[in-house]
């Protein structure tokens, strides 16, 4: 991993971050979108990300975008302002190298600095290998919701996760 630079995401990178996503959406059930986004909607998702001041980081190799991490809202709701819902992403075969760790411990760094208190991880089941990064991360199992997703005619579970920020 020594190879691999985290940081900070930006506009540049906006077409990795929708090629890696959107595999993720085309080729298995763990993204709840249906349709794969265009790079122009993911530019504007990114600039709104950036402007309400929720992270995005990006890990890279050579140059190539091989994984991200990003928060967001965990609700529309004044009084959830300190809970953020979040995500990795990595790109095929960068699974089980330390590149999803080290993206969420510069996600969970940025977040606790931005005066965030809570991390949400919201997980399409079965998921083991995302539910074992999140566990080695000090997210904690709090609820399965049983059914809440329908994709490619299947109706998937979601495992929510829990992790204290001021804990980092």
């Amino acid at each position: 991993m020594t190879d691999v630079v985290v940081r900070a995401a930006t506009a540049d990178d906006v077409p990795w971050l929708n090629r890696i996503y959107n595999t993720y959406i085309v080729d298995s059930h763990v993204s709840f979108d249906t349709e794969p986004w265009t790079d122009d909607e993911r530019s504007a998702w990114f600039a709104d990300r950036v402007a309400l001041g929720y992270p995005v980081v990006v890990a890279e190799r050579d140059g190539v975008v091989i994984g991200a991490s990003w928060s967001g809202p965990w609700r529309d709701k004044a009084a959830y302002r300190t809970t953020v819902e979040t995500t990795v992403v990595l790109a095929a075969g960068e699974s089980g190298a330390g590149v999803g760790s080290a993206l969420y411990r510069r996600m969970h760094e940025n977040l606790r600095g931005a005066g965030f208190r809570v991390a949400v991880g919201v997980i399409a089941l079965p998921n083991d290998a995302s539910i074992a990064l999140h566990r080695k991360l000090g997210y904690r199992e709090v609820g399965v919701l049983e059914d809440v997703g329908f994709k490619d005619g299947v109706h998937y579970s979601t495992m929510l996760m829990l992790k204290d920020l001021t804990d980092v």
